[in-house]
Formats: C-alpha cells, sequence, structure tokens
C-alpha cells in the first residue's frame, strides 16, 4: 500500500532555529491524524511544507506517492489545505469565491463542481450571501467547500475549528469522517481534545520534535502516568504546594478538582498521603487521560526549550 505522507528527516529553520527537526511522518489513506502541539511548535509549517508551499531545508519523501521536492506542483493540485485564517475573498459572495477557486483549478465543469460544493455542505440557501458577514461556522463550511472543490486526495487543516461553537465543530468533523471513508486522508492540526480523540491517530510535537505519536490508547499506555483526583472546596492554593512535591510532574484544574500526575506510583502517593488524612478532601485515584498526558509533555517540553534558548 502506498502511504498518502511518507516523509522522513523533515527540517526548516528560521534565524538559525530548527521549527522543524528531523521530523517522519508515515499516515495511510482514509486516516484522520491529530497533528498537536502548543503555539509555535512547526504544525504550520509542517503542513506548508507538505503540500508544496514551502521546500524543506532537508529532509526526503513522498506525499500521494509524488516527490517532496521535484513535484510539489503536482502535489498542490491533489491537496486541499485549510488555513488557520479564513483566507478568502470577503467581497464576494460564497459561491463568487467558489466559482473563483475553481477557475484555479481549471475545473472542465466549473459549475457543476460549485454546485456539488454547495449542496455537500449545505451552503445552497446562502450562496449569494457577502463572505464577510457570515460567522465563524459557515466560514469554515466554505473555506472547506473551497478545499473540496478539485476533489483532493489528502486534506491538510490548520487549526480549522478555532473559535467556532460546539455545534458547527461536530457538524465539521462529521464531514470529515464521511470523507475519510470515501478514502481522503486528513492531517489536521487542533487544541481541543474532544477533537483529537476523534482521529484515529494523533502526533505531538513540540519546538520540531515529536514526542508521542500512536492511537489515543497508545499514546495514554506509553505515558504510563499515575493520576490522582483531588476535590474539595478552595482547590487553588494546593497547586503550587503540590507542585514542588517530589514525584509531582504536573497539577492541573478540571472544574471543582485537581488532576495531580506523576510518573512514580509511588513518589505520587506518598506526595498526596498528607491530603488523604484531610476530611474536606476526597483523594481518589482516577485514570489518565489526553489532556494529562499533553499537559505533562508541554510542561517538561517548555523547562527544555527554556533552558536551550
Amino acid at each position: 500500500m502506498t502511504l498518502a505522507i511518507d516523509v522522513s528527516g523533515l527540517s526548516k529553520h528560521y534565524d538559525g532555529r530548527a521549527v522543524v527537526n528531523s521530523l517522519d511522518i508515515a499516515l495511510a489513506p482514509g486516516r484522520i491524524c491529530g497533528f498537536l502541539g502548543p503555539n509555535g511548535s512547526g504544525k504550520t509549517t509542517t503542513l506548508r511544507m507538505l503540500c508544496g508551499l514551502l521546500t524543506p531545508d532537508a529532509g526526503s519523501g513522498t506525499c500521494l506517492g509524488l516527490d517532496l521536492r521535484t513535484q510539489a506542483t503536482q502535489i498542490r493540485r491533489q491537496v486541499g489545505y485549510m488555513t488557520q485564517r479564513f483566507g478568502l475573498y470577503e467581497d464576494l459572495s460564497i459561491r463568487e469565491n467558489l466559482d473563483f477557486i475553481a477557475r484555479l483549478f481549471e475545473l472542465p465543469q466549473r459549475r457543476l463542481a460549485v454546485d456539488q460544493a454547495l449542496e455537500r455542505l449545505a451552503l445552497t440557501g446562502r450562496q449569494q450571501q457577502l463572505a464577510g458577514t457570515l460567522s465563524g461556522g459557515w466560514k469554515q463550511r466554505l473555506a472547506l467547500a473551497a478545499c473540496l472543490l478539485h476533489q483532493p486526495r489528502l486534506l491538510l487543516l490548520d487549526e480549522p475549528t478555532a473559535g467556532v461553537d460546539p455545534k458547527a465543530r461536530r457538524d465539521f468533523w462529521d464531514e470529515i469522517h464521511r470523507l475519510a471513508a470515501q478514502g481522503i486522508t486528513v492531517l489536521v492540526s487542533t487544541h481541543y481534545m474532544d477533537e483529537a480523540e476523534r482521529c484515529h491517530e494523533l502526533m505531538y510535537i513540540a519546538y520540531g520534535q515529536v514526542l508521542a505519536r500512536g492511537t489515543q490508547a497508545d499514546i495514554i499506555a506509553t505515558a504510563a502516568l499515575s493520576v490522582w483526583s483531588i476535590a474539595g472546596p478552595d482547590l487553588q492554593p494546593l497547586v503550587p504546594v503540590l507542585q514542588q512535591q517530589p514525584g509531582v510532574r504536573s497539577v492541573a484544574a478540571f472544574g471543582n478538582t485537581l488532576h495531580v500526575a506523576g510518573d512514580d506510583a509511588a513518589l505520587l502517593q506518598a506526595a498526596l498521603a498528607p491530603y488523604r488524612q484531610r476530611a474536606e478532601l476526597q483523594v481518589t485515584p482516577a485514570k489518565a487521560s489526553l489532556e494529562d498526558v499533553f499537559i505533562g509533555l508541554i510542561d517538561r517540553v517548555q523547562d527544555n526549550f527554556s533552558q536551550a534558548a
């Protein structure tokens, strides 16, 4: 089976700093891969290299079976790339924007392609509305419709649901799964853990390097975190105290509880022992979540980045 993305050693530097540092990606057709990491971790730069908008400083491989370096133009014609910010013309209508994109791709049946895109994303009733007057959710639909006009085999989506309401986000992800079921491969960057959980597999990068990859279950199992939950009144003063205890990797507030995570179960239990004696607190074992894992990873790489800077 030919991989949809098969690259190794992908690197990009700006001002002497490695924004992407020797990154390997292997993604099979029809898979949805969540691309996670803190701001500035190299996600957008990676997506731009994969779709042929940026040339890597180092590394090689293929995207849709085409050479990343020598066949970038052919790759661009088979990839749908959705940027973080809305990139269409706000003074054109929905239909006019889609017609413009169809012209750029020189689609032979332009009107039919636009009609199909409008129908697919439920935009037909709004097709004469100016793009600049659309809400965030409708702009997102228009941007996705534009990505799909030329029937791409790979979608690269850069934080596509940022600032969009929960209903629009769910509709968007339902459509992404329908596309994947048709064999379209999706690499999507997101900061939302509920969206990460809807991906077939995940890749977590920080400052250009992969820290974790695999399915949700794989990543949680590999992290091997011990996690406890603390519930009770006025928990915030406990956070800085717990963060200084041996065996505590991270402390995060989740509603009215704290999740305290560590790598060593015995050390963590010892750190929490005094709190288990307090009547007003309920200290109980908890299951590690993706958020627990990623908070721990973020804390770790932020420290490393500070030391390297």
